[in-house]
């Protein structure tokens, strides 16, 4: 019995041994992704506005300073060079627009931490609300996403569980690539336990069952965003040469007015610099005032048209 109990307290030991020594090496792997977990119960937003993926988030900071409107442009065509272009502008965000854009899920992933790279949000406009396409953006470390074509509440109720962490939402945890886009550079703890309160959430009321259901709507989301084309459309009142009826002026003062009172902030796709000044001096918190395919084609043809004698030309409103 002596001889089985010391075999057994060897054995006992060896194997603590071995799993210490286990342990270790994937500690010392896992060191790289700088990995520690939670304590047990701790929330993933009781961080506080004092967290730092907070401070580096650019058009989240803008929104709690409340100093100015954020100012952005719309990106496009693709390429990491495009995108540092356009943040290198002085654009406090740049939206990645994987909508209408040429830019697939590679040049997303390209895009915004060149984005990033300037201290400037990149925001990402998914092609659709599906749940993978949320957290593919979110995973490649945008600062927020852009949600198009939302006609219901419960479609709105889906997206901000996509984009949420658990409890708040159903967003599945892992992506080692999003932490590399906020500077300090977070843990992977620490974008688990800030991420739902640092990231944006954002929808775009462009159709007629949005903005009948814009009040409740409105305090589900952290920014509410007019794209007044498809808006247009869909009221029956579509933005011709750039004229925009009277319905369509009350439609988006109506988005304004639900976003306002729920306490949330509004954005607004504009064409120019003239109309975001416009719009901006309306209360809109987020504005665009370029895109890059359209102000990269008036420039050059306005360009050309000078070198031909011609002078500037008259712009003309357009998407």
């Amino acid at each position: 019995m002596t001889r089985i109990s010391a075999a057994n307290r060897f054995h006992t030991v060896a194997t603590k041994s071995l799993v210490a020594s286990q342990q270790l090496r994937i500690s010392r792997r896992l060191g790289s992704f700088r990995l520690t977990y939670p304590h047990a119960g701790l929330s993933t937003s009781t961080m506080g506005p004092t967290a730092n993926m907070i401070k580096s988030n650019r058009l989240k900071q803008l929104f709690i300073d409340g100093s100015r409107p954020a100012m952005g442009v719309w990106q496009m065509l693709p390429g990491a060079n495009v995108s540092r272009i356009l943040a290198g502008s002085g654009a406090d965000w740049v939206m990645v627009d994987c909508e209408h854009g040429n830019i697939d899920d590679a040049a997303m992933h390209d895009a915004v931490p060149a984005i990033a790279a300037l201290g400037v949000s990149p925001i990402v406009r998914l092609p659709d609300l599906q749940p993978w396409m949320i957290k593919r953006a979110l995973d490649s470390g945008a600062h927020g996403i852009l949600v198009p074509l939302i006609r219901t509440v419960e479609e709105v109720k889906s997206v901000v569980a996509a984009a949420k962490f658990p409890p708040q939402g159903v967003r599945g945890f892992g992506s080692p690539i999003a932490v590399q886009n906020f500077q300090p550079k977070p843990t992977l703890s620490e974008y688990l336990q800030q991420a739902n309160e640092s990231l944006l959430t954002m929808v775009q009321i462009e159709t007629k069952e949005a903005l009948e259901a814009v009040e409740d709507i409105a305090p589900l989301v952290d920014v509410v965003f007019v794209g007044p084309f498809d808006l247009g459309n869909n009221i029956g009142h579509p933005i011709i040469n750039g004229k925009r009826d009277v319905e369509l002026d009350e439609a988006i003062a109506r988005v304004l007015k639900a976003t306002v009172a729920a306490g949330k902030k509004c954005g607004i796709y504009c064409t120019s610099g003239e109309e975001a000044k416009l719009y901006a001096d309306m209360g809109f918190h987020m504005v665009s005032a370029a895109t890059d395919y359209t102000i990269l084609q008036a420039s050059l043809a306005s360009t050309l048209s000078i070198a031909r004698g011609a002078g500037a030309g008259d712009k003309v409103a357009s998407y």
